[in-house]
């Protein structure tokens, strides 16, 4: 393989800040799970943030935000985005949502 055949793989980290209170831990959790299926060499962190947060960045660029949306993204559509970076293409916005399923009391 020449060097011009040689694909540059990139190992992509993804950042995701997640509601504590909301209980989105095992959200992100399952999101990184999808996403190594995938991608296993990208980096996942999952840390707790704002209320009612699910904010996914890759490689420091926002690709979704809950607090925007009011809906948890599409893990599919997340995990072939980080995927598409690991190729090395820029992050895409994320468009796919999960269906709404809350409730306040």
């Amino acid at each position: 393989m020449s060097s011009d055949e040689t694909v540059k793989q990139i190992n992509p980290v993804v950042n995701v800040e997640y509601c504590g209170v909301c209980d989105y831990g095992g959200h992100c959790l399952a999101l990184g799970q999808t996403i190594r299926k995938s991608t296993p060499n990208a980096t996942i962190f999952c840390s707790r943030g704002r209320q009612g947060s699910f904010e996914v960045a890759v490689n420091n660029t926002l690709v979704y935000s809950k607090l925007k949306t009011m809906a948890l993204p599409d893990f599919n559509e997340v995990a072939q985005v980080v995927q598409n970076v690991s190729h090395g293409e820029e992050p895409q916005q994320i468009k796919g949502q999960q269906p709404i399923n809350c409730a306040i009391s």
